[in-house]
């Protein structure tokens, strides 16, 4: 699960509940919001959860609270040193990474797993079209990093996304552009991987 990048209103108390419900991971991504702000939301999720949030943004507040999972963006990614990460995954900190180039993948393998993006139509961003082909498959199951769906992924399109080779799927628009129904969606989406071996 990727958050919202605005405020949603009660979102620590949705955060929570999803936990609860099952959400194995949260990327916490905030590009317009402030240090203090995001801050201020992970003072409102449980502690418990801590171990389960990536960072995308602010990276030095995961020291202040216990977070061992940071996310680059393509453009962090660029800007940051090889032996920088090698030395975060030595400590102990499992990243991620984000890219629109299925090609890129096998130069990605210091991080735990990668986005893939778009895979369909945007549900939260419009106009964000999907640029995966029709036919397209991931080969070598034994890949590392290993490889997550994102953008316009669905209940309905999860046996699709298994099809193509994916090892999970991120969701973003199913669930905050209705935030008052992310639990009710998020049990839809639980229901439709049960049979499919893959994470979201």
């Amino acid at each position: 699960m990727i958050s919202s990048e605005r405020a949603i209103e009660g979102e620590a108390g949705i955060i929570n509940d999803l936990f609860r419900s099952g959400m194995c991971r949260f990327h916490l991504r905030k590009p317009g919001s402030s240090i203090e702000q995001v801050s201020k939301l992970i003072d409102h999720i449980d502690p418990a959860f801590y171990q389960r949030i990536a960072l995308h943004q602010y990276h030095e507040l995961a020291a202040t609270y216990n977070i061992a999972r940071l996310h680059f963006t393509e453009q962090s990614r660029t800007r940051t040193f090889a032996k920088t990460l090698e030395s975060q995954k030595e400590k102990g900190i499992r990243l991620s990474t984000s890219t629109h180039d299925a090609r890129l993948i096998p130069s990605l393998s210091v991080f735990e797993y990668t986005f893939l993006s778009p895979v369909f139509d945007s549900l939260s961003k419009p106009g964000y079209t999907g640029t995966i082909k029709p036919g397209f498959r991931l080969e070598n199951e034994d890949r590392s990093p290993r490889v997550i769906a994102l953008g316009g992924v669905e209940t309905d399109r999860l046996e699709i996304i298994k099809k193509m080779g994916f090892d999970g799927a991120a969701v973003l628009g199913a669930v905050w552009n209705q935030p008052q129904m992310a639990l009710q969606t998020f049990h839809r989406l639980q229901a439709g991987i049960t049979n499919l071996n893959i994470i979201i």
